[in-house]
C-alpha cells in the first residue's frame, strides 16, 4: 500500500499477517528496505501478528526527497505515525535496526501512546550512544565521511568491500548503483550525524515509558555492546538486554532464527 508521510513523501508499505493481529511495524536501517526482514515478518505473521513493514523514505519503492533537511529523524517519526493510521492501528509493537531503531527510540519517546514495546536491534539509545565514548567514535569513523561530498565516489569505489558482511550484498549494490538511490540513502547521515554532533550534548529525550528488548551482536564492527547495554537508564519502563554470538551487524538476515525467536518471546 501507499502512504503519505511527512512533507507529502510517498512512502511503500508492506503488510503481512491476519487483519486483526496485534500490530508489529519494522523499520529499517542503511542501506536496507523492508526486505531486511523478510525472515521476521514470516515467522510473526505466521504467529498471528499483522506485520508492517515500509520502506523508509530514501529507500526502496518509498520517494527519495532531494532536500537532506528531509531525512532529519523528526520526519521518519511522523511518517510512521501516518502509515499506523492509515493502517487502522491505534499503536504497535516497534522492531528496529540501524536508522530505523535511532528513529524508533525517537518514536517510543517523543509519542509513547503509540508504542506498545520497542525491540532495538544494533542501535542503542543516543544518549548512551554518546556516552560510549572514544572507541565508538572510531568505529563511527564512515559517518562522518558519508557528510562530504566525496562520499558517493568513495562508495563507488569501496562499497562493496564495506558492505560485505551483508548477507545480501549484492542487491544492496545493484540498488546503490543508481546515484539517485545512493545520494538519499546517505542524507540520512548528512541530516543527522553531522560533525557538529561530535561536540556538546546530544538532544535530551524522554524517558522511554514501554518494554524496551535490546539485541547487540558480537561481530558487529560499527557498534560497541556499551552503547546498547548503557541504553538501560534511558528507558523508564522495564528493560532486557540479549546478545547474539557469532552475527555480524545484519544479524537479522545472518541467525534469522535466533532474532525471530528473542522477538517472539518479547512480544508474547
Amino acid at each position: 500500500m501507499r502512504v503519505t508521510g511527512d512533507g507529502g513523501v510517498g512512502l511503500e508499505v508492506f503488510l503481512d499477517g491476519p487483519d486483526d493481529g496485534p500490530p508489529v511495524l519494522f523499520m529499517h536501517g542503511w542501506p536496507d528496505d523492508h526486505t531486511l526482514w523478510r525472515h521476521q515478518v514470516a515467522a510473526l505473521s505466521e504467529a498471528g501478528f499483522r506485520t508492517i513493514a515500509p520502506d523508509l523514505r530514501g529507500f526502496g519503492a518509498s520517494d527519495k526527497p532531494t532536500d537532506v533537511s528531509a531525512y532529519a529523524l523528526k520526519h521518519t517519526v511522523v511518517d510512521m505515525l501516518a502509515v499506523l493510521d492509515a493502517c487502522g492501528a491505534p499503536k504497535a509493537h516497534v522492531v528496529a535496526h540501524d536508522w530505523g531503531a535511532a528513529a524508533a527510540w525517537g518514536l517510543a519517546s517523543f509519542v509513547p501512546d503509540k508504542v506498545e514495546s520497542l525491540a532495538v536491534l544494533s542501535v542503542g539509545h543516543p544518549r548512551a550512544f554518546r556516552d560510549a565514548g572514544f572507541r565508538q567514535r572510531m568505529l563511527s569513523w564512515y559517518m562522518l565521511l558519508f557528510n562530504f561530498d566525496v562520499a558517493e565516489q568513495w562508495f563507488r569505489e569501496n562499497g562493496g568491500e564495506m558492505l560485505a558482511g551483508h548477507p545480501d550484498v549484492a542487491d544492496r549494490m545493484k540498488t546503490l548503483a543508481d546515484d539517485a538511490a545512493l545520494t538519499a540513502s546517505l542524507g540520512w547521515y548528512r541530516a543527522n550525524a553531522h560533525p557538529r554532533s561530535l561536540v556538546g550534548d546530544s538532544p535530551d529525550l524522554p524517558p522511554v515509558t514501554a518494554p524496551v528488548l535490546g539485541i547487540w551482536s558480537t561481530h558487529d564492527l560499527a557498534l560497541t555492546e556499551e552503547q546498547m547495554t548503557g541504553s538501560e537508564k534511558y528507558v523508564g519502563g522495564s528493560w532486557r538486554y540479549e546478545r547474539i554470538d557469532g552475527a555480524g551487524h545484519w544479524m537479522q538476515l545472518e541467525n534469522p532464527d535466533a532474532v525471530s525467536g528473542l522477538l517472539l518471546d518479547f512480544l508474547r
